[in-house]
């Protein structure tokens, strides 16, 4: 267990953890109510939805295809521009309480604060920033000049990726005690390594699972 009086690394998951749901899906919404004439693409999209469901390609691999069949090709400034509307009502309306209070209490009690997820750097640093993180490790998006390519300039931070990137954040602030806090199972391989691992919300099966790693849960409303 780490020492409660020194700082520590507090590392938190986003989509579910700190947001209530899933963040991909409304920022494509709002985006597509933008530019509705890119709905038209997407039955582009199916082709990689049936690999993902028949097991042939991995999420990367589908939110790589998901982004360039359906936004590629956007200006930079018409994204950036709804990051700046997406984010601030997001933090306003979709956070759990209980997240924003744990952020909190890391920040007055000195933390470093790391914000560890596998949505895109189209609006993850934005709410890193907004809500105070010192560190934001995110999946990368490509673009081509000012226009969005849509295909990846990292791994999809996810799983056994996750726990690479949480290695290097503990390496590159040693010394400082570990805390980390994930909602699925797939965070559970960078939860167990921590030096204290918090599973927020999990479903049944994943507390178990959990409780089997000395993973601590809790719920957060």
């Amino acid at each position: 267990m780490p020492d409660t009086s020194a700082p520590l690394l507090a590392l938190f998951d986003l989509d579910g953890t700190i947001t209530r749901h899933n963040t991909l899906a409304p920022y494509a919404l709002g985006l597509l109510l933008r530019h509705p004439a890119r709905i038209l693409r997407l039955p582009l999209t199916l082709p990689a939805f049936t690999r993902f469901t028949l097991g042939r390609c991995d999420h990367g691999a589908l939110k790589a295809a998901f982004l360039r069949k359906t936004f590629g090709g956007v200006e930079r400034r018409d994204l950036d521009a709804w990051t700046a509307r997406f984010v601030p009502r997001l933090v306003k309306k979709g956070l759990f309480a209980d997240a924003r209070a744990a952020i909190e209490q890391h920040r007055l009690h000195g933390d470093r604060l790391a914000l560890l997820s596998a949505s895109t750097d189209l609006y993850v640093p934005a709410i890193g920033k907004a809500l105070g993180f010192d560190d934001v490790e995110c999946t990368g998006v490509a673009w081509a000049g000012s226009r969005l390519l849509g295909t990846l300039t990292t791994p999809n931070r996810r799983g056994e990726e996750k726990v690479r990137c949480f290695e290097a954040l503990r390496a590159r602030h040693p010394g400082l005690a570990t805390l980390a806090y994930g909602n699925a199972q797939s965070d559970l391989p960078h939860l167990r390594l921590a030096d204290r691992g918090v599973l927020v919300n999990g479903n049944r099966s994943t507390r178990r699972e959990a409780s089997t790693l000395g993973v601590t849960c809790v719920t957060w409303r």
